[in-house]
């Protein structure tokens, strides 16, 4: 697909979904924008917000926009891992009379995945997401099933500190590109959601993108171009998450427990490719960079006792290393603190 080309369809995509989850779902800009590029970008997203939001809706409303199969697993304390990746059978063939194994599929073998409250279920079917989300595949058994592609979960959790929850283990939050914050809504998004759900009526959402078409434009996402200074400005906001490295502020050491890995570097740089395109531009600015790094960053940091005593939260260790952060080439080539990253 053309550059130019990919930048109108995808926009046009962009603006065409917007206007069928307008039909549902009111306000969430931001939210929404995110979800789309982690799926443009062949990604996964973890949503976070308190019950009565419409983490769930917003996501199944979306699934309807796209021409793909979708299917929801409401996480609780006795799901096991077979329950959503499936497990084998004994089957008695009726033609031969002889018992023969069958894979029977689970939930997770479709294009689109909601895991419902993931944080209520226990660690072990936790884990069972993992091979899913990295290898796009389950292991059942001996044999290995290759899951649908397109492939994506989309999953939900209620703020860790309420009761019945299960932190999600650190390696398993790295396996999502965004960790999205869902906030309450304005007063004005409320009073219109509470006109819309309180009156008679259905709404009806239709189709935008097939399957052929998303996974055509995740192709074109990974060609557009990015400077040099804009994959330096991403790789200085990542690396100065490490506690002891070269040109690390000092504050990060009072504030962090340890950093973001390449994984964070990467996301950020895709993210800011799809949304480059999403907002009709065919190239990458440390804007799009900016925009991201509260996403990418805030479940990979791991904020000190004492700077989480004192209510900073990994949003803030963000916000100030960007104001830190020269966004001007010249700038962040001649600043010495930077030099060390640099030369490190």
């Amino acid at each position: 697909m053309e550059q130019g080309s990919a930048v109108s369809k995808l926009a046009a995509a962009r603006s065409r979904i917007r206007e069928e989850l307008g039909r549902v779902i009111v306000g969430q800009d931001e939210v929404i924008e995110q979800i789309l590029i982690a799926i443009f970008t062949r990604s996964h997203c973890l949503l976070e917000g308190v019950p009565g939001l419409a983490k769930t809706l917003m996501v199944s409303s979306l699934a309807r926009t796209l021409d793909l199969t979708f299917s929801r697993i409401q996480f609780t304390p006795d799901l096991m891992p077979a329950d959503i990746t499936g497990t084998e059978i004994i089957e008695e063939n009726r033609s031969t009379g002889q018992r023969e194994r069958r894979f029977l599929e689970g939930p997770l073998f479709s294009n689109i995945v909601l895991a419902d409250e993931i944080n209520r279920t226990p660690p072990k079917t936790q884990a069972a997401l993992l091979e899913a989300m990295q290898e796009r595949q389950v292991t059942v058994g001996r044999q290995r099933h290759t899951l649908p592609d397109p492939f994506f979960v989309l999953a939900t959790q209620n703020p860790i500190e309420q009761e019945g929850t299960y932190p999600l283990p650190e390696a398993q939050q790295d396996r999502f590109m965004f960790k999205v914050f869902v906030k309450y809504p304005s007063f004005v998004d409320e009073f219109e959601i509470a006109r819309r759900t309180t009156a008679g009526g259905t709404t009806e959402i239709r189709p935008v993108l097939t399957g052929a078409e998303i996974k055509a434009l995740q192709e074109t996402v990974r060609e557009v171009p990015i400077s040099d200074h804009c994959m330096r400005y991403a790789i200085m906001l990542v690396r100065q998450t490490r506690v002891g490295e070269p040109g690390t502020p000092d504050h990060i050491a009072e504030t962090i427990g340890w950093g973001a890995g390449p994984r964070a570097v990467q996301f950020m740089i895709l993210g800011g490719k799809a949304r480059a395109l999403l907002h009709g531009r065919n190239q990458v600015d440390t804007e799009d960079i900016r925009e991201l790094a509260k996403p990418v960053l805030r479940h990979r940091l791991a904020v000190t006792f004492a700077a989480e005593s004192d209510g900073i939260t990994a949003d803030d260790v963000v916000d100030r290393l960007i104001r830190e952060t020269p966004s001007k080439e010249d700038e962040l080539s001649r600043d010495a603190r930077f030099q060390k990253i640099f030369a490190s």
